[in-house]
């Protein structure tokens, strides 16, 4: 018997029973539960592409990686579930920061795979190659450089675990070349946290009690619900606890849709352009009960003016949160869920608020919303189109928004009463976030759910490029520019704070953005007169695949109510000329 024939026929059949490092990160996404990935393809990457060929996971070629990294951010918000994004090495990866660190500011769920040159090329300034975990380091929760084919599959799964736990952010896999395509015998398991990594889920009990005394004897109590409130699943929790206690609700912009703003005790959002009476709640309360909120500069204002009279409860599941901005009288570190039925035992008994709650509907009948004439300068005011649009399509419709006045209109005039129907950029106020994010949002939503971005002319001008993406997927989303022809955002400071000094704000020329949707192939409607505005938003929801609404409207058109940068909440301009006197 040969027994050398026999060995190399063994070692044969074991070399065909080895996979590449490429084929493990695609089956450890798979097992993850990965469905949809967005991404664009590229040298470095194109082992993992070529491992994706035979996977079942929905790839969707993204026009642009800021697009990918936008889409699968928005897909996370939306299902709860990391979204990944794929992208090349060098300026691939280069092109995802933006998105990590709009994802990192928010706490979204993200996973970024990026491909690399090969391991022995590293530090040699190789084509196409960046120090990818030196630079998305400072913006990313968690980052790994893969180093071997036998482990890049745990590595995956890990980060993609690591998104998602405590604290939602972004994660990123750094993959060279010669790692993904290097033979490996790896066998899926289910990733562990690692025992550094401390989640708290219970708050302590003696504060949890103390805390609810302070909010059972308040007489101004108010609940600031953040973005934690929806990340932590604990929208019914908090609508139970509400509705036990009488406690009116003011929302953080990340919060918007944690509580329903159709509820008698909704206050809508606060801060910077807030509600007025959100504000006023905020500025004279007594007790504070802040849910999941990092209580960042746009909502506070000035620290020394915010809430000055409030005992401050803070539930958050991050420590460093907690105290970094507000100082809290009671710290409450926990699972957001898990700590208000804490706090909804404790409670006893409920506060004595009367006379609170008549104070609040006053401020509401006296700095209501109302933003009077429907027409300005002859067109539909923005108000007016966001409000028909909300009328237009059912509540738990999904609204994606880019950054400036589009965004504030789309905050304050549209009614929310769905946690994971507001996709928006906070933080780090990123243009150009509301297309592709309406792309993410859709691919995670249900499929009779609907999905609206609401858009500006400028943060549009930005992203466009993906609407080639929409029209070649055949999703079914409504994009509704608000354009004023220039960055009106910017030009509503320059005429408030720098004297009317309008440097590169406007526009002189503006493209037909309804064409434009048509040479992509979508369905471009025009809207400038207010007869049309119910007749068009109606054909452009009814059209079964993508639609661009370009709404002209007053470029003078301004965002109230508005806090001056650094100011104080309880004083806010409602008007221009009460800019002047703050």
């Amino acid at each position: 018997m040969d027994k050398s024939k026999d060995t190399n026929q063994q070692e044969s059949s074991e070399k065909n029973k080895l996979k590449t490092g490429s084929v493990a990160v695609i089956t450890a996404l798979e097992k993850m539960g990965v469905e949809v990935i967005f991404g664009v393809q590229g040298g470095a990457i194109m082992p993992v592409y070529d491992a994706l060929y035979d996977s079942e996971m929905k790839h969707v070629t993204m026009g642009h990686e800021q697009g990918a990294v936008h889409a699968a951010d928005a897909y996370g918000i939306v299902s709860g579930n990391p979204g990944v994004c794929i992208a090349t090495s060098g300026p691939g990866a280069t092109n995802l920061i933006t998105g990590l660190a709009d994802a990192n500011m928010d706490s979204d769920p993200v996973l970024a795979l990026t491909g690399q040159v090969p391991t022995g090329f590293v530090g040699n300034d190789a084509f196409q190659e960046c120090d990818t975990i030196g630079v998305s380091t400072p913006v990313t929760k968690a980052n790994f450089f893969a180093t071997d084919a036998s482990t890049v599959g745990d590595v995956v799964s890990l980060a993609f675990l690591l998104a998602s736990v405590g604290r939602q952010g972004p994660t990123l896999v750094d993959l060279p070349k010669d790692v993904t395509g290097g033979k490996t015998d790896w066998k899926f398991s289910i990733p562990e946290i690692p025992d550094h990594i401390q989640i708290p889920n219970r708050a302590d009990q003696k504060i949890v009690e103390s805390a609810a005394m302070e909010l059972s004897n308040a007489k101004r109590p108010v609940i600031l619900s953040g973005g934690g409130v929806i990340k932590g699943n604990a929208s019914e929790e908090l609508l139970e606890f509400v509705d036990l206690y009488e406690i009116p609700v003011v929302t953080t912009m990340p919060g918007i849709g944690s509580f329903p703003e159709n509820h008698g005790l909704s206050l809508k959002t606060g801060g910077m352009h807030g509600t007025g009476y959100a504000n006023m709640a905020l500025t004279h309360c007594d007790v504070m009960l802040a849910i999941g909120t990092r209580f960042d500069d746009r909502l506070t204002g000035g620290i020394d003016t915010f809430a000055p009279m409030a005992k401050v409860i803070h539930i958050d599941i991050d420590p460093a949160e907690i105290s970094k901005n507000i100082h809290a009288d009671y710290e409450l570190l926990g699972d957001a869920a898990t700590v208000i039925k804490q706090m909804n035992k404790a409670m006893h008994p409920n506060p004595n608020s009367t006379e609170w709650l008549d104070k609040l509907q006053e401020w509401k009948a006296e700095y209501s919303m109302d933003y009077g004439d429907i027409v300005s300068d002859g067109k539909p005011r923005p108000q007016h189109i966001i409000e028909e649009l909300c009328k237009a399509t059912p509540e738990d419709t999904i609204v994606t928004t880019g950054v400036g006045q589009h965004q504030m209109w789309a905050m304050l005039y549209w009614t929310y009463t769905k946690p994971r129907t507001w996709v928006s950029s906070h933080g780090l106020g990123t243009m150009g976030y509301g297309l592709p994010a309406a792309i993410g949002a859709r691919f995670a939503a249900r499929e009779d759910q609907k999905v609206v971005c609401i858009d500006g002319d400028g943060s549009f001008l930005m992203t466009l490029q993906e609407l080639s993406v929409a029209v070649r997927e055949e999703l079914d989303i409504t994009v509704v520019v608000l354009n004023n022809a220039g960055i009106g955002m910017v030009r509503q400071w320059q005429d408030a704070f720098y004297s009317n000094r309008r440097m590169a704000s406007e526009y002189p020329w503006i493209p037909d953005f309804a064409e434009i949707a048509n040479a992509f192939g979508a369905k471009g409607f025009h809207l400038e007169r207010i007869e049309d505005v119910k007749k068009v938003i109606n054909a452009a929801l009814e059209y079964k695949g993508p639609s661009v609404i370009d709404a002209r409207i007053d470029s003078s058109e301004n965002v109230f109510p508005m806090v001056p940068s650094g100011g104080a909440n309880g004083l806010f301009a409602l008007r221009e000329e009460h800019l002047e006197e703050l």
